[in-house]
This record gives C-alpha cells, sequence and structure tokens, in this order.
C-alpha cells in the first residue's frame, strides 16, 4: 500500500517517529504541497495524510487510487466531505489531541498579558540603568476575583474553565442557542460582553461565529477587559478589533490565530503600534506541544488500523 504524507513539515518529523506505518506500506514523504501539486503529491496513493492540503470534488476525480484521506487535524472545511463519500472515500479526523497544549497556551498568552512579563524580559539589558530595585513601566494586574467568559464549553473550553479556576476567577459561558446545559453559569449576549474581565473564544466556526468578535461586541467589551483567541482567527473581524486596540477601547488582546495563515503583512493587526499596545500574537502554536502531536501521529495510525479492519474511526463524512 502507498501512504502518502502531502505536508509532513506541519508535524516535523525530526522529533516523531513515523515507523508504525511502515508496516502498511510504504511511505513518501512531502513537507509541503501546494494546491498545484495535490494531483502530482498524491499521484498512485492508496491513503494520502493532509493536514491543510484541500482536496476538492474534481481532484478527487483524478486520483483513482485513492481509498483513505486521513486528516493530521481536526478541522476539516478543506475537503469535498461529499464527492468523497460519492467516491466510497472514508474522510477521517484526530479531534481532541491538542486539548491540554492549547488550554496551556490560553494562559501563556493571558499571563504575559496581565504580568507584561514579555515586556519586562524584553527590557532586560537596561535593568542596571535603574534608579530603583524595580520597573513599574508596564501594568500588572492579578487574575484572581476576575471573570472569565467562555465562547465554547467544548473539551478545550471545559479545560480552560478548570485552570481559571485555580488562579481565582469566576467562569461564565455565552448562552447560545442549543448549547447543552453545564454547571457553568450561562449569561446572555450583552451581559456576557459587558461583565467578562477576560473573553475566551474555543467555539467553531460557522456562519454564526464568524466575526463574533465586532465593533459591536467590543464595544460592549470594558476598557480593562482582555480578548484571548486560540480557536479561529475568522471568530474576529480583525480591522475592528485594531481599531478598538488603537483607540484603547479594550485593555490587550492574546491571539494564536489570524483569519489568514501565513498572514499578509497588510493585516492590521501586525501594525507595529499595536504591540505597545498590549498585542500579542504567536504563530498558530497552541497545539504543537510535542506530546499533543504524538497524540496527533497516534491517531493518525489508529485510524489508518480501524479503516483496515474494515471500521473506519473519526470518519467525518
Amino acid at each position: 500500500m502507498q501512504i502518502n504524507f502531502l505536508d509532513s513539515s506541519t508535524l516535523h518529523r525530526g522529533d516523531l517517529d513515523f515507523s508504525p506505518f511502515e508496516k502498511y506500506g510504504s511511505l513518501t514523504f512531502h513537507d509541503t504541497t501546494s494546491p498545484y501539486q495535490v494531483l502530482d503529491h498524491a499521484a498512485g496513493a492508496e491513503v494520502v495524510v493532509t493536514n491543510k492540503v484541500p482536496f476538492s470534488a474534481d481532484t478527487l476525480a483524478q486520483l483513482p487510487d485513492l481509498k483513505l484521506i486521513l486528516i493530521a487535524a481536526t478541522g476539516f472545511n478543506h475537503i469535498d466531505l461529499e464527492a468523497a463519500k460519492e467516491r466510497g472515500i472514508p474522510v477521517c479526523n484526530v479531534a481532541g489531541y491538542s486539548t491540554s497544549a492549547v488550554a496551556q497556551h490560553v494562559f501563556a498568552l493571558l499571563l504575559n498579558l496581565v504580568t507584561s512579563a514579555n515586556r519586562y524580559g524584553a527590557e532586560i539589558q537596561t535593568w542596571h540603568q535603574s534608579p530603583i530595585f524595580t520597573h513599574l513601566d508596564h501594568p500588572v494586574t492579578e487574575l484572581a476575583d476576575k471573570t472569565l467568559g467562555i465562547v465554547g464549553l467544548g473539551e478545550t473550553g471545559s479545560a480552560v474553565a478548570r485552570i481559571a479556576e485555580a488562579f481565582g476567577l469566576s467562569v461564565q459561558a455565552l448562552a447560545r442557542e442549543g448549547a447543552t446545559s453545564t454547571s457553568r453559569n450561562r449569561v446572555g449576549k450583552e451581559e456576557f460582553f459587558a461583565t467578562s474581565d477576560i473573553i475566551s473564544l474555543h467555539c467553531p466556526l460557522n456562519p454564526d461565529t464568524e466575526k463574533l468578535i465586532n465593533a459591536e461586541t467590543l464595544g460592549l467589551m470594558k476598557p480593562t477587559a482582555l480578548l484571548i483567541n486560540t480557536g479561529r482567527g475568522a471568530l474576529i473581524d480583525e480591522p475592528a478589533l485594531a481599531k478598538a486596540l488603537h483607540e484603547d477601547q479594550i485593555a490587550g488582546a492574546g491571539l494564536d490565530v489570524l483569519s489568514v495563515e501565513p498572514p499578509s503583512l497588510e493585516n492590521p493587526l501586525l501594525s507595529p503600534e499595536l504591540r505597545a499596545k498590549n498585542l500579542l500574537i504567536t504563530p498558530h502554536t497552541a497545539w504543537t506541544a510535542i506530546e499533543a502531536r504524538q497524540r496527533l501521529l497516534d491517531g493518525l495510525l489508529g485510524n489508518l488500523e480501524a479503516w483496515l479492519n474494515g471500521e473506519p474511526d473519526n470518519q467525518v463524512n
């Protein structure tokens, strides 16, 4: 069996062992695959592994040998699921592998914002010039007794809630139509945005949540509020957030995702002035802990083995 990894650099092969796949077939690794290279890089493969490489109906029609698509991620909106189903090609993803890593990253961003640790760390070379033993140039606040508002109480949102309570934060969730009841306090939109000291986004991206953070919702937030996004970049109207930060409408933001990745230099959130406005951006690294990537690799192998046994696991189509 021929197994082709189309964008293996997204898993960083250097610190992961792919050899367990070799007992099932011949492996071919492509570090990256552009949309124009898909047919060439997937040609002859019975199984392809892809993180972000798109598969349209037209592409699938030109790959007669393809029998299984393994997604090295949770999201699958880059695959034409109906076309794959029509051709009898199961599409399997791996969910939940990065919960702990992403929850951890939420607090890496948040703690930098409330302690200014990243700012002070960048100024350590000038400490010897201080007339006093400390620096008081950047604001430092405590998390205890503040309110964390969570949008999306799935696995990751719930993990963030548990960590938040250990810091002495109270937790509330945005009440959304169709949401299952939980022990968490759920509040309506206006109350949620007006009373949350910190808002962390963990909901799926869909027509109802796209640009959930916009001029209206930012206008409801406290001027001392912080925004964290480790979910999907398009949950935020980026020009609206840039304007809100420029005008001190909110106190800061920590983002691990942007609407287009890698971003264009024209993205308003990449403005150098905004870094001084308490904006912290990391390049979609929340999920990349070695333990999380190992779980992802294990999930891919498990999906392959289940398919070979006639019972495709984690099938999304």
